[in-house]
């Protein structure tokens, strides 16, 4: 698979998927050119069920070592490069995995964590996520956590939390702050999308916005065509600077609806949560985007919407390493770049 690879090429990076991990799906990776990926490894599990994921992705390392590498740098990311390999970066979608514990931050940093969200959906001991009928903004062991991060150097991401934690969080913050996956309120009418004030918030914080594919949160849904979704990039990169746009999927390639019901279910609820966008089932990809295949296809429609080649190639995946490099402690002065 290796064979051709140029290292030289703009770097392609996923800034979030949630699949059902297999050999054929790292090797998509490599068929679409992808680089990087930010995999999530939990949602609603506890800190010693998120060590078990850890374990079994250092299984999925050793057993598909001449595809993926485990990432935790950005050296790490041009090890894998050089190699022909995709560089995995672990994250979690919910502070679960911390429990009631700022240390356990620490530990998992240790472990190889670089991203974690401070809510998912709904209130969690550092904030309110955006499904809450209140939002009370960063709890105080949120500030904490936040400057824990900060000191370590994990990707602070606010995808699925309410609009004031989310402001409250990038005023918090002393590095740049990320939502991962969603796309602007005014394309998308749903809170899960981000308004203007946090679009604003992140250019002020010299932030990023990674753009999601899943069809509840495009305009049309799975019907969406590349060229509503790239319009929509261009327009948004006048609001918030090409600089601080990416691209994460929320790929969820190969899972069944009872994972969708874990993400909204997990174990707080013996019903099934309410969720503005329906019942918890899978919804189809829009035709242009269903596996990682498709990723040149993207870059293809971005360069038709009037993007240039380097505007499109931060999007694909440069941005995210600029974010990397103020983010990931000691890479900004080292200069590390893959």
């Amino acid at each position: 698979m290796a064979d051709g690879f140029d290292p030289q090429a703009p770097l392609v990076m996923d800034g979030l998927q949630y699949c059902n991990w297999s050999r054929a799906i790292f090797e998509e990776m490599r068929d679409g050119g992808v680089d990087v990926v930010h995999a999530t490894i939990a949602y609603h599990e506890t800190f010693r069920e998120t060590v078990d994921r850890i374990i079994a992705w250092d299984r999925r390392f050793a057993d598909n070592a001449d595809l993926i590498v485990k990432a935790s740098s950005l050296a790490d990311i041009a090890t894998a490069r050089q190699g022909g390999r995709t560089a995995i970066l672990l994250g979690v979608q919910n502070p679960s995995p911390i429990e009631a514990d700022l240390g356990l931050v620490s530990i998992l940093y240790d472990l190889g964590l670089r991203f974690m969200q401070l809510t998912y959906n709904n209130q969690s001991l550092l904030g309110t996520g955006w499904q809450e009928s209140y939002d009370g903004g960063l709890t105080r062991m949120g500030r904490e956590v936040v400057r824990e991060m900060n000191r370590l150097g994990m990707v602070i991401d606010m995808s699925h939390a309410g609009e004031a934690t989310t402001l409250d969080a990038i005023e918090a913050s002393d590095a740049p702050v990320a939502v991962t996956h969603a796309n602007p309120r005014w394309w998308r009418d749903t809170a899960r999308n981000v308004s203007d004030r946090v679009i604003d918030a992140l250019a002020a914080n010299d932030g990023m916005l990674g753009l999601s594919l899943y069809p509840h949160h495009l305009a049309g849904g799975s019907a969406c065509t590349l060229e509503a979704f790239c319009a929509m990039a261009a327009r948004l990169a006048g609001q918030i600077g090409v600089d601080r746009i990416g691209i994460g999927s929320d790929l969820c390639q190969g899972h069944d609806d009872s994972v969708i019901r874990w993400m909204r279910n997990g174990r707080w609820t013996l019903a099934s949560a309410d969720n503005p966008n329906g019942p918890a089932v899978r919804p189809a990809q829009p035709a242009w985007f269903s596996s990682n295949r498709d990723f040149p296809g993207v870059r293809a429609g971005l360069l038709q919407a009037g993007f240039s080649p380097t505007e499109a190639d931060g999007i694909m995946g440069g941005n995210w390493v600029r974010l990397m490099q103020r983010v990931f402690r000691g890479e900004e002065s080292s200069g590390a770049s893959p």
